[in-house]
């Protein structure tokens, strides 16, 4: 039965570290070694290969197209050693810290007032929320879980739903107090809509849901969270829709208002998405029971 074709790890180390620098001599200061020990390592690497993993011209190297392609394929792969080495180092008896991928909108207002409880609960397990709103990667992220909100498709991970979103009109009592109160759909017209940048046709979805249509548009300022957007509302720079169970606390003291009655739903839900590797893991296991309990 043949053996693994793998080259030495050190000799790997060296070289991903030499094409992250674009130096022998980063490279060696960060691994403490030699700048020659650094250079033969490499070039054994080279040799064992047999393919040319940098070009040399005096002073400077760079990446071959083959060293390029194999330095990204290194790195994941170091990664992926990492974290996994780190994963069992903190997963004794399910201690450990916990790493949370939160849409920083949902982790502020939604989230974090409730985790006391799990604390409470889980009092051997550390949280560490991190902010995380772009395409899922778990490895380099360095996270277990991950809220987000989509369709409820991604590859290689378990998907629990959490919540779907109602989105309503929303603006502030000076503005319904002013010329041109918002009465019905038409009168959005007079106002200019905020736009959710993240989620550029929300408004397009809302009139096409409602069965209303504004011409002459006056478009305000694009935001990227809703944080944001909520605070330019309530500074009157204009007109948004935002998700209901966001804003509980601002309905309720007046500090705005849904001078519309209709709420529609979006196209996508809330999900917690885990690495189907780590689904298992005691800290996530707990961590999904109880995000779960909270929703019942």
């Amino acid at each position: 039965m043949r053996g693994r074709l793998l080259p030495s790890l050190n000799a790997l180390r060296t070289f991903e570290a030499v094409a992250r620098h674009n130096s022998f001599t980063r490279a060696a200061e960060e691994l403490n070694v030699t700048q020659s020990a650094a250079s033969r390592l490499v070039h054994s690497l080279e040799e064992y290969l047999q393919v040319p993993l940098f070009t040399r011209r005096s002073r400077r190297i760079e990446l071959t197209d083959q060293g390029r392609y194999y330095s990204g394929l290194v790195s994941k792969s170091l990664d992926l050693i990492e974290a996994g080495t780190v994963e069992l180092i903190s997963s004794q008896e399910g201690r450990g810290t916990l790493s949370i991928g939160m849409l920083p909108t949902f982790g502020t207002r939604w989230l974090v007032p409730r985790l006391p409880s799990f604390q409470e609960a889980h009092p051997e397990i550390a949280i560490n929320i991190v902010s995380s709103d772009g395409e899922l990667d778990f490895v380099k992220e360095r996270i277990d879980v991950a809220i987000r909100f989509g369709p409820g498709q991604w590859p290689d991970a378990v998907i629990d739903p959490l919540m779907s979103e109602e989105v309503q009109v929303v603006c502030t009592p000076q503005l319904m107090a002013g010329p041109h109160p918002i009465v019905d759909a038409s009168s959005l017209r007079h106002h200019r809509l905020i736009r959710h940048s993240t989620r550029p046709h929300s408004w397009d979805h809302w009139f096409q849901t409602t069965e209303n249509s504004v011409h002459d548009i006056r478009w305000g300022p694009s935001l990227e969270h809703f944080f944001m957007i909520i605070e330019a509302v309530k500074a009157g720079l204009g007109v948004a829709l935002l998700p209901t169970f966001l804003i509980e606390n601002e309905l309720r003291d007046g500090s705005l208002v849904a001078p519309i009655r209709e709420r529609v739903s979006g196209p996508g839900a809330y999900y917690l998405v885990t690495p189907a590797s780590k689904a298992q893991l005691p800290r996530v296991l707990a961590f999904r029971r109880w995000l779960i309990s909270q929703l019942q």
